[in-house]
């Protein structure tokens, strides 16, 4: 089919999460013009795409965990893989991925790692040397200076690994229950704020440890103070890979009006420059065979000091993931995180 004419592209994304510079090249080169709505949770933005009260022709930072959901009541479309061919420059793992057989529905967007942030001239203590550096938080001498993610997944795994617990998809009651315990304790502890500014929070000094995302942190070169270098952001991410690794990925709605087009902008967000460019002000690195650690910072698009960030194949292979659970264990994930988080 031929590229719809005098379209509008509608993307749905998350807030500060594509390169404006990146969209704009794409409306010029395709002659359209794109259209950009942002969430700020996952729950948000399902709640706005169960309502069919809207129309998008691209679903962008889907989840792993709610993919399968969003096949199974028919929100989003297969895709025709012949209009992407710039899949061959991503992993092959996103070929025939685990979660997506064949990629049948799915493009792959960033990975990531999640972590702890911290700021070195503030917090003498390195995780690199903790004996277990998911506890961090956990200090009531930063009380009023820390920060974990605004996501209810995120937070309980937290709570799971600072208690030992590495199974980031349990249904045991019990697990579930002490992490959210911990982190009842940890807001007790430390007055901890809950929210997903880590990529300003650190850099600025507002906060000085924040549970994080890697790529959140990538970018953290853009929001330091005049005079404050970068190399006083660290983030941590265990040298074994035992830590959660995900991946965000690019969908097509059933109801989009602008098919081709949106399948053309699968296919450019799977080209390198396009993603070099994405990844300059994004900081969210993109599974391409080129989208090395020496390549970034060769390119300055990444400080050396902040190479802790990138994603490796082995640690996408190796990591821990937060995948789709249970509906009724789901909804215990849910109601601890709302308990625990109740009030912050």
């Amino acid at each position: 089919m031929a590229q719809e004419q005098n379209a509008t592209l509608k993307i749905y994304n998350w807030v500060a999460y594509i390169n404006q510079a990146v969209v704009n090249h794409f409306a010029k080169r395709y002659n359209c013009k794109v259209e950009v709505s942002t969430f700020n949770t996952m729950d948000e933005a399902l709640a706005k795409i169960h309502s069919g009260q809207v129309q998008f022709d691209v679903f962008m930072g889907v989840t792993i965990d709610v993919l399968g959901p969003l096949i199974a009541q028919k929100f989003i479309q297969p895709i025709n893989h012949s209009y992407i061919p710039n899949i061959n420059q991503a992993w092959p793992d996103f070929q025939n991925p685990f979660y997506d057989g064949k990629w049948q529905y799915t493009t792959p967007y960033t990975i990531y790692t999640t972590g702890m942030a911290w700021r070195k001239d503030k917090v003498p203590e390195n995780p690199y040397q903790m004996s277990n550096a998911w506890a961090m938080p956990w200090q009531a001498k930063y009380k009023g200076k820390v920060a974990i993610l605004d996501d209810y997944r995120e937070g309980i795994s937290l709570g799971l690994m600072k208690n030992g617990v590495f199974d980031l998809n349990t249904t045991n009651a019990s697990q579930i229950a002490a992490a959210g315990q911990s982190l009842q304790n940890l807001a007790q502890l430390t007055n901890v704020q809950i929210n997903n500014n880590d990529y300003t929070q650190i850099p600025t000094g507002q906060v000085w440890i924040h549970h994080a995302w890697s790529g959140d942190m990538a970018a953290a070169e853009s929001y330091m103070p005049k005079g404050v270098p970068v190399d006083v952001v660290g983030y941590w991410f265990p040298t074994d890979g035992r830590g959660p690794v995900g991946n965000d990925l690019i969908t097509i709605p059933r109801n989009a009006t602008n098919p081709v087009l949106a399948h053309m902008f699968m296919n450019y967000m799977l080209d390198l420059p396009n993603v070099m460019t994405n990844i300059s002000w994004n900081g969210y690195m993109q599974p391409l065979n080129e989208v090395t650690p020496q390549q970034l910072v060769k390119e300055q698009i990444l400080p050396p000091s902040l190479m802790s960030t990138v994603v490796l194949p082995s640690y996408f292979r190796r990591g821990v993931m937060e995948l789709q659970i249970p509906v009724s264990a789901n909804l215990l994930w849910e109601q601890t995180w709302q308990a625990a988080s109740k009030g912050v």
